[in-house]
């Protein structure tokens, strides 16, 4: 079961956001009955949807697959200067799927990145009302003393606000680095090492261990391999709560 808005996105009719208007609109006909309500659910094994007297047919099985990007890999399927890209990635494990990068890591950054061609999800899960949580380990310059540790889980002010508070283990602390875990929902662009940098601990190594329920594990710099049935099903939940 799912709403009729996304199940036309999901069919490529529209964005989510264009298939509500197409909706209210009046040309979209379920069963053979034109519907303009936003909260119709719709069981695609069995309703027949139309759009502009045409039948809408379910998308084909979206891909999923979970990749190691290594430091020094650009968060982009093409990249102008000639960079190492993850489309560079997929092409070395022979995917065949046209699949996109779910967000972005950053050049300097390595770590979990999910890739899929199920758009709906992708937006759901980069949108920042949504709050996904991501997962990092950092290794950062000097010893990380406690009442860091504490402005860290009460909000570091950044040049674009203050951040949200972030979930903080220490790994381990030493002279001069210090290895923390660090979990955040909100997705501004470095934003993790704009935080330690403020607090006077440049990070020197940063790696993102979990993105929403799928963890980095032992996947090898580089590796692909495609999402399991429970991530997809957790991955689903997150994108029916907010849909």
């Amino acid at each position: 079961m799912m709403r009729l808005q996304r199940y036309l996105a999901q069919a490529g009719i529209a964005s989510r956001r264009k298939a509500e208007e197409l909706i209210v609109a009046g040309s979209v006909r379920v069963n053979g009955t034109t519907v303009r309500q936003l909260g119709t659910v719709i069981d695609p094994a069995v309703d027949r949807v139309e759009y502009d007297g045409r039948v809408v047919l379910a998308a084909a099985a979206n891909a999923y697959f979970v990749v190691h990007k290594p430091f020094g890999v650009v968060t982009t399927m093409h990249d102008p200067e000639g960079r190492r890209t993850v489309a560079d990635i997929l092409r070395s494990h022979d995917v065949a799927q046209r699949v996109v990068p779910v967000g972005r890591l950053d050049y300097d950054t390595a770590g979990v990145l999910l890739l899929t061609d199920d758009g709906d999800m992708a937006h759901i899960l980069t949108h920042p009302r949504f709050g996904v949580e991501k997962t990092y380990r950092a290794t950062v310059r000097g010893r990380l003393a406690p009442e860091s540790v504490r402005a860290l889980g009460s909000g570091v002010e950044l040049e674009d606000g203050r951040a949200a508070p972030a979930i903080i283990h220490v790994v381990a602390v030493r002279r001069d680095r210090s290895t923390v875990d660090i979990t955040i929902h909100e997705g501004r662009n470095r934003q993790v090492r704009r935080m330690f940098e403020r607090l006077g601990h440049p990070v020197a190594d940063l790696v993102r261990m979990r993105f929403g329920p799928i963890a980095l594990a032992a996947l090898a710099p580089g590796s692909l391999r495609p999402v399991t049935d429970r991530e997809l099903h957790a991955l689903r939940a997150i994108v029916a709560a907010a849909s």
